[in-house]
């Protein structure tokens, strides 16, 4: 396979990712601050801090209104993480790859892209908002199912299952740092429920409340959640099941010898923390470990296949 065919690949199952992790976010930041209280004040700017785009958001608007944010993450072609952004690459790099994959996973990918620069206007609004994220979203899980469905399962798709595992990880590991510092640490004893619906709504971004419900049969609490999303070896999009996923594409190429080394000592450290009684400061510094490592492991796929 060229390496230009494996890159290509590789980009449009993380740029996919990237639009369904962005809907998902919008969607539960909406229901999550319907909830609170109004004089809990959360906003929207711990959107843009997960995405890390503070710096070019506040360069092109005045305040993180719920309009401006909604504008940035959806429809903003200077954002490179918008969902347009991401959704436009993605079309271009299953263009060029339109003999490798099926042509009806090209063209889901083409019409998603269409469907959501036809939604650009009605997404801005509360009232189409939901109905236009969940066409997003559900045009990417189609787009995942039919690849996963159709597509041989040789080195292509080995290429296809790390794009989309690295983009999981890192969106969990954004995730996990920016909503537990942004929940309120030290709340009055009649704001207490109120957390709890906080940390569902983290489980809710990464569609992991029920699975959680599942394996953890209590109430939803601090500990529980990050030590589900980081250490579960089953859940789809905790950071360790993805990461092993990569490990598991990475066996059946050829010159993953760097690529492993350094995969096998993220594996390590996040199996061996303890993120369940890490406190905020410690926890932000865990994080940061995980994602630098994350840039690394890209870095090293990148220089030994693309």
């Amino acid at each position: 396979m060229l390496s230009r065919v494996a890159e290509e690949i590789y980009w449009m199952a993380r740029n996919i990712e990237r639009a369904e992790n962005m809907a998902r976010l919008i969607t539960v930041n909406t229901h999550l601050l319907m909830d609170l209280p109004k004089r809990v004040r959360l906003g929207w700017e711990p959107i843009i801090e997960i995405i890390g785009g503070h710096d070019l958001f506040f360069s092109q608007y005045d305040e993180a209104s719920e309009q401006s944010v909604i504008r940035f993450i959806v429809t903003d072609n200077n954002n490179p993480s918008s969902i347009f952004t991401a959704l436009y690459h993605a079309r271009n790099n299953a263009r060029t790859i339109r003999d490798i994959i099926p042509r009806e996973v090209w063209e889901q990918v083409n019409q998603l892209y269409l469907t959501a620069r036809g939604d650009a206007q009605s997404v801005l609004t509360q009232r189409h908002r939901f109905d236009c994220l969940k066409r997003i979203i559900l045009g990417a899980q189609t787009i995942t199912g039919m690849l996963a469905g159709t597509m041989t399962h040789d080195e292509g798709y080995d290429f296809l299952r790390m794009g989309r595992n690295l983009e999981r990880a890192d969106m969990t590991t954004r995730l996990i740092d920016v909503r537990s510092a942004s929940l309120l640490p030290e709340m009055p004893g009649d704001l207490t429920p109120f957390e709890t619906i906080q940390w569902m709504s983290v489980l809710k971004s990464l569609t992991a409340y029920q699975m959680y419900r599942r394996e953890i049969r209590g109430r939803v609490r601090r500990p529980d959640v990050l030590k589900f999303l980081i250490q579960e070896r089953r859940f789809p999009r905790s950071f360790y099941h993805a990461v092993s996923e990569v490990e598991n594409c990475l066996h059946h190429l050829p010159h993953h010898e760097q690529p492993l080394k350094v995969l096998t000592q993220l594996k390590r450290k996040a199996a061996r923390a303890k993120p369940d009684v890490l406190k905020q400061e410690e926890l932000h510094s865990f994080i940061d470990v995980l994602q630098l490592g994350l840039g690394k492991l890209h870095n090293q796929i990148s220089a030994s296949y693309f």
